[in-house]
C-alpha cells in the first residue's frame, strides 16, 4: 500500500508552484496597495506602520521562495528568465507601495493632496486587474483574456501618468514650499513606479502565453 505523503497532498505539483508564488505576492500587493489608500486618509498610525512591515516581510519571503524553486528546477512550466522577470516585479510592486507608505513617517507629513488621493485609488484598480491575470495566468492560458487583461491595464498606467503629470505641475505651481515638493514629489514617484510594474507584470505574462499559444 503507497505511503501517504501529507506534505505532496498541501503543496501544489512543482509545475505549478511558481504560479501559486507569483498569485501569493500579488495578493499581498493588492492589500499593501489598500493600507496605502487607508494611510492617505487617516495617516500613518503605529498600527498600519507594523502592517506595512509585514507585508513588507512576506513579500520578501515568498520572493525569495521562488528564486530558490527556480534554483532547484530542472524543468521549468515556464522560461525561467520569465519567471524571474515576473517574481521581480511583482516584489518591486510590494516595495515601492511599503516604502510610499512608511514614507509618510520620515517625511513627517501632516497633510496628503488631492493627487495623492487619486494615485492610492488608481494602484488598487491596477493590482487588482494585475492579480486577477495572474490568478488566470496557468502553463496554458487563453490568449484573448490575457490580451484584454493587458489592454486594461494599459489604460489604467497611462491614467497613472495623467495624474503624476497633474501632481507634478500642481507641486511647482507656487502654493507649496521646497520642503514639501520634495517630500509629495518622492510619495508621487514610488506609487507611479509601483503602477508602472503592475502594468510589466501584466505585459510580461502576455508575452509568456503569446509565446506558448
Amino acid at each position: 500500500m503507497p505511503k501517504f505523503n501529507l506534505m505532496s497532498y498541501i503543496l501544489p505539483p512543482e509545475d505549478k508552484l511558481f504560479f501559486a508564488y507569483f498569485q501569493e505576492i500579488a495578493e499581498i500587493c493588492q492589500k499593501s496597495a489598500r493600507l496605502y489608500d487607508e494611510i492617505v486618509k487617516n495617516n500613518l498610525t503605529e498600527e498600519y506602520k507594523e502592517i506595512a512591515l509585514k507585508y513588507k516581510k512576506k513579500g520578501k519571503i515568498f520572493y525569495r521562495a521562488i528564486l530558490k524553486q527556480l534554483n532547484k528546477s530542472f524543468i521549468t512550466p515556464i522560461e525561467r528568465e520569465d519567471i524571474q522577470t515576473i517574481a521581480v516585479q511583482l516584489h518591486k510592486i510590494n516595495k515601492k507601495t511599503i516604502k510610499a507608505c512608511l514614507n509618510f513617517a520620515v517625511y513627517n507629513l501632516k497633510y496628503t493632496t488631492k493627487e495623492m488621493e487619486e494615485q492610492a485609488l488608481t494602484l488598487i484598480e491596477a493590482t487588482d486587474k494585475m492579480c486577477e491575470m495572474v490568478k488566470k495566468f496557468k502553463k496554458v492560458s487563453n490568449v484573448e483574456e490575457m490580451t484584454t487583461f493587458n489592454i486594461e491595464m494599459k489604460d489604467i498606467e497611462t491614467h497613472g501618468d495623467e495624474i503624476l503629470r497633474r501632481a507634478t505641475a500642481n507641486l511647482y505651481s507656487g502654493k507649496y514650499e521646497a520642503l514639501e515638493v520634495l517630500k509629495f514629489k518622492d510619495i508621487y514617484k514610488e506609487v507611479e513606479n509601483a503602477l508602472d510594474k503592475c502594468y510589466l507584470v501584466t505585459d510580461t505574462i502576455l508575452n509568456v502565453v503569446l509565446k506558448q499559444s
